[in-house]
């Protein structure tokens, strides 16, 4: 592994643990060259996704990307980084286990929203007004009445 810091190629292991749940690895890492200490992660990767998104372009899929996204719609609310990356490593699971390898971005977005209506609605809207590419205020609040459970008189 690269050092970041001064770009060595012998780097050496200082700690490994399970992490996130245990579908990852957390290693420690220390270089020689500049005493540079920093982690990584492992992760098991079933398979290479594609994204194929709505213009019909295709881009690999990236989990970074994803969780930017994620964690953005849930900036400044009361949810735990580990639940947050537990919702992030279900949905990268439940897309390589689709057992396609295309996947079109409606759907990491609806799996996405499903995802955030369960553990924040907040953060589900915020979602929902970039994805659905909400224009006013007016689709806002026809979303936002969807979710409002119909009371009877």
């Amino acid at each position: 592994m690269r050092c970041p810091f001064c770009g060595n190629i012998d780097t050496q292991v200082k700690d490994s643990r399970p992490a996130e749940d245990n579908v990852a690895i957390r290693r420690r890492r220390f270089c020689p060259a500049c005493a540079g200490r920093f982690t990584t992660y492992e992760r098991v990767q079933l398979r290479d996704l594609v994204v194929i998104k709505s213009t019909g372009r295709r881009e690999d899929f990236d989990r970074d990307k994803l969780s930017r996204s994620i964690r953005i719609a849930l900036q400044k609310r009361p949810v735990e980084a580990e639940r947050v990356e537990q919702m992030i490593s279900g949905i990268v699971r439940r897309l390589e286990s689709m057992g396609d390898t295309d996947i079109p971005s409606k759907v990491i977005g609806e799996i996405v929203m499903e995802a955030l209506a369960r553990i924040d609605t907040v953060a589900y809207v915020r979602f929902a007004s970039v994805y659905k590419n909400f224009q006013a205020a007016d689709d806002f609040d026809r979303f936002v009445s969807e979710l409002r459970p119909v009371t009877e008189e």
